[in-house]
């Protein structure tokens, strides 16, 4: 009663203060405590020890319990300790130097990393589930809970039909709390049900940021963009027959765990034709999502900048999945869009799987027949492009208005573009990467193109299909790597030719494609600028035209004047891979109830493969180089050799705690972070010692560096034998070279003595691999060294 009657006040505090200029300069902090030291299931007693201790906390620093209670918004009571409160820059300094805080951030926005991939993954042939799928030995993950932390779900979707489905599992802990309203305003708790078995919102936090949600939207975790709703249902959603988007892509669709039950947790709301996420609102999240019993948390969001040296213990993600892993809970996020550069990676604390994007081997294109008898080919969604009369083809820089760039309206940039020069023809836009393609079309349209043609450039070289408010074709760049020298060269653009015609044809879904998957354009990139030794991302999946439920509240292009609505929606990100693992982790979790978390990672990056349905490597879709663990991590999932993985590379919480140690924090921070009991931080550890399932050395020399590693069978007993491809220029030797395993779960290690040769090149990472094969399995960990000899010496 009384945390209620405590939580009231401080929401009522928090709302006056958005409509007073005097607060105007105090910022939303965060402040990290580290762990609780009450027990994983705690009480209203402890939670209300958790809040009372935090109200004290910082109201030794604003002076009074009244002032405390007023900046005060959230207190994270149950797993995560630390409260979020708006507080001028000297207050949060003053917090810092308290010897039981751990961290105090300012808060910032992270953002939303935005039918055939099953078949493409081997669960299903010819429409038919194979009986040697994931899905069959993993029971189509029966009663695994999935939680998805996003922009909520549109629950009347029947991806979301509980038809068939048993009681809710006693696990669930998160009792008939259902945030949900019915579409036309009244709550209404029956939206959930024996399949969504829970919904809630946090908001506390975007409101210190862009002001107070009107009370209709605030307290809905109902989809109204249409993200969140296509990545739960591809993570757990169940078979839905005949699903098809304008006439593409016809068949099933279904999640990585079809049966699976499903908790939505909503932390993103709208603002400026984008979504925002805090990190007060994720931590909330996370910290009920592991209170109310998850085995597994999808989350498809991040910052979108490139992460700083301090981000692993300041930012809601990382901080929220370290606790998360404590307690057993998986969870799976994405890598961010932010490629091709390097160094993009985003969301690469060692205990989050980070997940790339690479396409399948379904396209949906149509042709561009030129006047002049090229013929090109192009990703499209045209449902309207019957005629074949030839029509004028126009470079959009050529159409501005005055005092506008050609750079700009080459880019089709809003307001760019002179009606008068467009009426009537066929719109060449360049791609770029600073609007969506979506805006690039509303701009067409507004400027009276009849078709557009996006044009990929250097910058971006990707092939989406994207739903548009007018027919579009996107084709690849006529900018292409030097094979010679590391630069770019460009051809002529085949579309800047004098008096040029054209016509498109309607889009045709084409499978099986070949060279399949590659390496999404758009999926950011390695290596981890903040922990160097640990290789990021983690794995690719499917994450390019992914066909999954949508919300019946947004239109497919998410634009104002699109009238459009679909039940299901073709969507392209690293948004789409991550909840393609995360169903997957959830068939391991029903088949392996007490894997841990590492178990379940490392059994699906072991197995994971870099070669393509060619079997030759896998390429980078940006220029068809090939990729590399930069790219992929340690590879393409592959479902079905990941439900028996032969060896697994575990972690216990306390490796990630010598982790912290190793890299600097002090030990009073990580006792903190471990319950606070008493944590002696190991003075033999090192970093290059941590058991993850692929070995990165940030530097190597002509001196040796020796590796450790730790395996456990989870097999039958059988004898293991290594085999290394080395990186070129550097010796590789295994000791021992042979595993002998008498029983399950019997561990062993190993070490890797690395050495850099002569011929070692120092101007380029170097790539290998370590595999351990008993004839059956073949567990394989990529070898990563970013800087080599004469940079290393």
């Amino acid at each position: 009663m009384f945390q209620l009657l405590l939580s009231s006040f401080l929401l009522c505090f928090s709302l006056i203060q958005l409509h007073q200029p005097a607060y105007a300069h105090k910022k939303s902090y965060v402040v990290y405590l580290g762990s609780h030291s009450h027990g994983p299931q705690p009480s209203s007693a402890d939670m209300d020890s958790a809040t009372n201790s935090h109200h004290n906390l910082l109201a030794s620093v604003l002076g009074s319990h009244e002032k405390a209670g007023e900046a005060m918004f959230y207190s994270y009571n149950k797993h995560i300790n630390g409260f979020a409160a708006l507080l001028e820059d000297e207050e949060a300094q003053e917090l810092k130097k308290n010897p039981k805080v751990v961290s105090v951030f300012l808060s910032q926005s992270h953002k939303l990393h935005t039918t055939r991939s099953w078949d493409f993954l081997g669960q299903e042939r010819n429409g038919r589930v194979r009986l040697d799928s994931a899905w069959v030995k993993g029971n189509f993950g029966q009663n695994v809970i999935i939680g998805s932390i996003d922009t909520g779900v549109w629950p009347e979707s029947r991806s979301f039909r509980d038809s068939g489905y048993g009681p809710i599992p006693n696990k669930w802990r998160g009792g008939s709390r259902c945030e949900l309203f019915t579409s036309s305003g009244p709550f209404n708790k029956t939206l959930c049900n024996r399949k969504i078995i829970g919904a809630r919102t946090f908001f506390r936090g975007y409101e210190t940021k862009y002001g107070s949600l009107n009370q209709s939207t605030r307290i809905s975790a109902r989809d109204t963009v249409g993200h969140g709703t296509h990545t739960l249902s591809t993570a757990g959603g169940d078979f839905v027959p005949k699903v098809s988007v304008l006439r593409n892509g016809n068949g099933t669709a279904k999640g990585g765990s079809p049966r699976a039950r499903l908790a939505v947790y909503k932390v993103c709301w709208g603002h400026d034709n984008s979504e925002d996420c805090t990190d007060e609102d994720l931590l909330r999240a996370f910290d009920q999502a592991i209170d109310d019993g998850v085995d597994v948390l999808s989350v498809s969001i991040g910052r979108s900048a490139v992460p700083n040296v301090n981000d692993i213990l300041t930012n809601g993600i990382s901080i929220g999945s370290f606790h998360a892993v404590s307690r057993g809970v998986l969870v799976v996020a994405s890598a961010g869009n932010d490629g091709p550069e390097p160094q993009t990676v985003s969301n690469v604390a060692p205990w989050i799987f980070t997940i790339a994007s690479s396409s399948i081997d379904r396209e949906f294109s149509n042709n561009i027949t030129l006047s002049n008898g090229q013929l090109m080919k192009g990703t499209s969604l045209a449902t309207n492009s019957t005629s074949q009369q030839l029509v004028p083809v126009l470079i959009a820089g050529n159409a501005r208005l005055p005092n506008v760039t050609f750079d700009d309206a080459d880019h089709c940039k809003p307001g760019t573009l002179d009606p008068n020069k467009v009426r009537g023809s066929i719109l060449v836009c360049r791609r770029g990467r600073n609007l969506r393609p979506v805006d690039k079309g509303q701009e067409a349209k507004r400027a009276g193109a009849l078709k557009m043609i996006l044009q990929n450039d250097g910058d971006l070289n990707t092939a989406t299909a994207d739903a548009q408010v007018i027919d579009t074709s996107n084709v690849p760049t006529y900018t292409h790597k030097s094979k010679s020298k590391n630069t770019s060269q460009q051809d002529k653009n085949p579309f800047d030719v004098k008096n040029l015609t054209a016509f498109l044809n309607n889009a045709k879904t084409f499978v099986p494609i070949r060279p399949a998957p590659k390496v999404s354009a758009f999926s950011s990139r390695g290596p981890n600028l903040i922990l160097p030794s640990i290789l990021k991302p983690d794995v690719t999946a499917p994450g390019q035209d992914i066909i999954a439920a949508y919300s019946s509240g947004a239109s497919p292009t998410n634009l104002d004047l699109d009238v459009g609505r679909f039940d299901y929606n073709i969507l392209s990100g690293t948004s789409m891979a991550c909840p393609h693992v995360a169903g997957i982790a959830g068939l391991l979790k029903t088949r392996h109830p007490n894997w841990s978390p590492a178990a379940i990672k490392s059994a699906i990056m072991t197995t994971a493969t870099t070669l393509d349905n060619t079997n030759k490597p896998i390429v980078d879709e940006q220029d068809d180089a090939v990729a590399t663990p930069f790219h992929y991590g340690s590879g393409h999932i592959n479902p079905n050799l990941a439900m028996d993985p032969g060896l697994i590379y575990d972690l216990k919480a306390s490796d990630y705690l010598n982790l912290l140690c190793a890299s600097a924090y002090q030990e009073r921070l990580v006792e903190s972070i471990n319950f606070n009991k008493p944590y002696k931080c190991p003075r033999s550890y090192r970093l290059e010692d941590f058991n993850y399932p692929s070995i990165t050395v940030p530097f190597l020399g002509l001196k040796p560096i020796n590796v450790s590693r730790a395996v456990t069978n989870v097999g039958p007993p059988s004898t293991y034998t290594v085999a290394v491809k080395a990186p070129k220029g550097v010796k590789v030797v295994v000791l021992p070279t042979t595993l002998t395993f008498k029983r399950t779960n019997e561990m062993k290690s190993y070490r890797v003595i690395l050495q850099a040769t002569r011929s070692a090149k120092t101007s380029e990472p170097l790539f290998g691999e370590l595999t351990w094969t008993d004839g059956k399995h073949k567990v394989r960990s990529p070898i990563v060294i970013p800087q080599s000899a004469k940079t290393a010496m």
